[in-house]
C-alpha cells in the first residue's frame, strides 16, 4: 500500500497522488509511504524515485542496525520502533531530501500513522518540510520505548517482591526472559542514540540545522533509556544473583538436617546389625528382656544424638 501527500507553492495539501506524478510535478515538497508493499510498488523504488540499490536492498530485508547513509542529494535512514506487546523490533527506513519524505516499513507503524494524520490535517502546514517528519517520526518513536521500558520495571520489581508466592523456578523463568527483553532494547535504544547523534554533529542536514535542539531534546531521552536499561540489567543479576545464592543456602540447609538424621541413625544401624548376625552363641539371644532392652537402648541413643545436635543448633 502506498500513500503519497504533497504541498504546493501555495502551502496546500494534495493526496493520493500517483508516484510517478510527483516526481515530475513541481511541488514544494511531498511524502510518500510504503507499507508492505508488493514487487510492483518496490519496483518504485528504482524507477521513477532512482534510490541507490543498496539502499533499496536494505529496505527488502529487515532488521539492519540503526543507521544513516549518504547518497548524493539524499539521505537514508534505518530506524527502529518496539512493539509494546512483543518487545520486537520493527524497522522503518526513511529516504529524506529538502523535496521529499519517502518512508517504507513492513509492518504498521503507529509513529508513521500518529505523525502522517498530524500533516495531512492541515495544521500549521507552512512550518512542515521533510525534517519535520523525521523530527516527530524519530519523537514518537522515542517516546514509545518508556512503556516498554516501565513495563520491565514493573515486572523486576513484581520479581523482586515475589509478593503471589511463586516458585523459584518461575520466578527465574520470569526473570531471565525480562533479561532478554532488556538485551533486545539495549540493542535497539543504543545505535538509535549514535544515530541522532550523528544528526545533531552533521554538517549535511541543511534541514535540521534550525532544530538541533528538538534532535538534542530526542538524544537527550535516548541517553536517559541507555541509563534505565543498564541500571534495570544490574538489578536482573543482582536478583538472579540472590536467588542463586538463596537456593544454594537452602540446599545446603536440606544437606545438613539430612546428614544429621543419617548420623543418629547409624548407631542404630550398628545395634541391629550386630543383633541381626546369625550366630549360635550370642548372651543376650537367649535373654527375655532383650529385644525389648535392645529397643530401649536404640531409643535413649537416638534421643540422646537428637539433644546434642539440636543444642548445637544444627536443626536450624
Amino acid at each position: 500500500m502506498i500513500r503519497t501527500i504533497a504541498v504546493n507553492h501555495q502551502n496546500e495539501l494534495i493526496k493520493d497522488i500517483q508516484v510517478e506524478e510527483l516526481v515530475k510535478g513541481d511541488y514544494l515538497w511531498y511524502w510518500i509511504d510504503f507499507f508492505n508493499p508488493d514487487e510492483k510498488e518496490i519496483e518504485l523504488l528504482r524507477n521513477p524515485l532512482n534510490f541507490h540499490p543498496l539502499a533499496i536492498e536494505d529496505c527488502i530485508f529487515t532488521l539492519q542496525r540503526p543507521k544513516l547513509d549518504y547518497y548524493g542529494d539524499y539521505n537514508f535512514f534505518v530506524i527502529q520502533a518496539i512493539n509494546q506487546k512483543t518487545v520486537t523490533r520493527e524497522e522503518i527506513n526513511l529516504f529524506l531530501c529538502e523535496k521529499y519524505a519517502v518512508t517504507f516499513h513492513h509492518k504498521p507503524s503507529i509513529e508513521i500513522d500518529e505523525v502522517f494524520h498530524r500533516f495531512s490535517s492541515g495544521a500549521d502546514i507552512k512550518k512542515w518540510d521533510p525534517s519535520h517528519v523525521l523530527y516527530y517520526v524519530l519523537d514518537k518513536m522515542v517516546d514509545n520505548y518508556f512503556p516498554v521500558v516501565y513495563q520491565i520495571e514493573d515486572t523486576l520489581s513484581e520479581i523482586d517482591e515475589n509478593s503471589k508466592g511463586r516458585s523459584m523456578e518461575a520466578l527465574l523463568e520470569d526473570l531471565f526472559n525480562t533479561r532478554h527483553d532488556l538485551l533486545a532494547l539495549r540493542h535497539t535504544v543504543t545505535p538509535m542514540r549514535d544515530l541522532v547523534y550523528r544528526i545533531i554533529n552533521s554538517q549535511r542536514f541543511a534541514g535540521i540545522q534550525g532544530k538541533i535542539e528538538y534532535f538534542s531534546d530526542i538524544h537527550d531521552h535516548l541517553l536517559k533509556l541507555t541509563e534505565m536499561i543498564e541500571a534495570n540489567r544490574e538489578l536482573t543479576t543482582d536478583i538472579r544473583d540472590s536467588y542463586i545464592s538463596l537456593n544454594s543456602n537452602e540446599s545446603n540447609h536440606v544437606m545438613k538436617v539430612l546428614t544429621v538424621i543419617t548420623t543418629i541413625f547409624m548407631p542404630l544401624t550398628f545395634i541391629v546389625g550386630v543383633y541381626g548376625m546369625n550366630f549360635r552363641y550370642m548372651p543376650e539371644l537367649n535373654w527375655k528382656y532383650g529385644y525389648f532392652g535392645a529397643l530401649i537402648l536404640m531409643f535413649l541413643v537416638g534421643a540422646g544424638m537428637s539433644l546434642w545436635f539440636s543444642k548445637k543448633g544444627w536443626f536450624k
